[in-house]
């Protein structure tokens, strides 16, 4: 009786097995439909940020997405890569999260042969996802890699005096070009944004003293030329303006010289053509004339041969030549 029992529910157990073997098949196939199903509805979309660029990639072959918002894929034959097209940067001479000097990167040698810690601070961009992606594994550090090299082979060909005080616009800018020109050639799908010296110093305390108080006397030097400017610039106008009067009182009295000579040359000519015309008369009413000026209360008395004695003064001679002269 007993080996009956155990029969009948080994075959009740077969059963039951057989039952939840066909419950699983039928819904194992569901869940597996529901859950590709789903991979396919969350893996169809994706989302570009305003400040993201996206390279989709379809078999292999890589397409740059720049336009932001939601956008359509293939599900397991797309795959999507999103690159931060934002402003980065780093520094070369020292760390920028800690501000810690790093003397293998900032040390440097001038063209007279000084040593100077010079530090920067590159910024860049992606400008082509699918090159920023697929031209090189790391092309921030290439980036750094062609900053160093632009930025000794510049540095090299500045005395340290520029490198230190004057020259650091024109060491920029200089940097920047090149760094930009060989950046063009490697294409790697970034920027250069911005290249500038953080620092420069140089390597001993003592020589920094030194070059110290050479920017203080060159400032002294500047704020000395600026005084010098501001005076000249006030003064200036008033030295020009009194020139000016002069000039215009030397005109004034040389226009009057001249109508005066002017004026005795007609004279002079109006006497000569009398004293041509009677030479005795003319001679004698210059010299009453002459008498008249240098004593004018002196009557001339003119005795004629008949006894009759005339008063003078006669109407002016000088007078008479002036109206004949006009």
């Amino acid at each position: 009786m007993a080996n009956q029992n155990f029969v009948y529910d080994e075959a009740d157990f077969r059963n039951s097995a057989a039952k939840t073997g066909n419950f699983l098949k039928k819904f194992g196939g569901f869940i597996v439909a529901a859950i590709i199903a789903l991979i396919i509805i969350f893996d169809s979309t994706y989302q570009v940020n305003e400040q993201e660029q996206a390279v989709l990639v379809t078999l292999g072959k890589p397409q740059s997405v720049t336009d932001s918002g939601l956008h359509f894929k293939i599900p397991i034959i797309q795959r999507v890569i999103k690159v931060d097209t934002t402003i980065h940067g780093f520094g070369i001479g020292y760390d920028v999260a800690t501000n810690i000097t790093n003397s293998n990167e900032s040390l440097m040698i001038t063209s007279d042969y000084n040593f100077v810690n010079v530090d920067f601070f590159v910024e860049y961009k992606v400008i082509d996802p699918v090159k920023a992606v697929y031209a090189s594994r790391d092309p921030e550090m290439i980036l750094k890699n062609i900053a160093q090299s632009s930025i000794r082979t510049v540095v090299a060909s500045y005395d340290v005096d520029s490198v230190l005080t004057t020259g650091k616009t024109e060491i920029q800018a200089a940097i920047k070009q090149l760094v930009v020109s060989k950046l063009d050639a490697q294409d790697l799908g970034i920027a250069l944004v911005n290249m500038t010296i953080q620092d420069s110093e140089p390597p001993t305390a003592a020589v920094m003293e030194a070059f110290k108080a050479v920017e203080t006397a060159k400032q002294g030097k500047e704020t000395a030329l600026n005084n010098a400017n501001k005076y000249k610039n006030e003064k200036l106008p008033e030295a020009e303006a009194n020139a000016d009067g002069v000039i215009k009182i030397a005109e004034a009295a040389k226009e009057k010289r001249i109508y005066e000579a002017t004026a005795h040359v007609a004279i002079f000519n109006a006497m000569y053509e009398e004293f041509v015309k009677n030479p005795r008369v003319t001679k004698l009413r210059m010299f009453y004339e002459t008498m008249e000026d240098v004593l004018p209360d002196l009557k001339v008395i003119i005795v004629g041969t008949d006894g009759v004695e005339t008063v003078l003064p006669l109407d002016s001679f000088m007078d008479q030549s002036t109206s004949s002269a006009e």
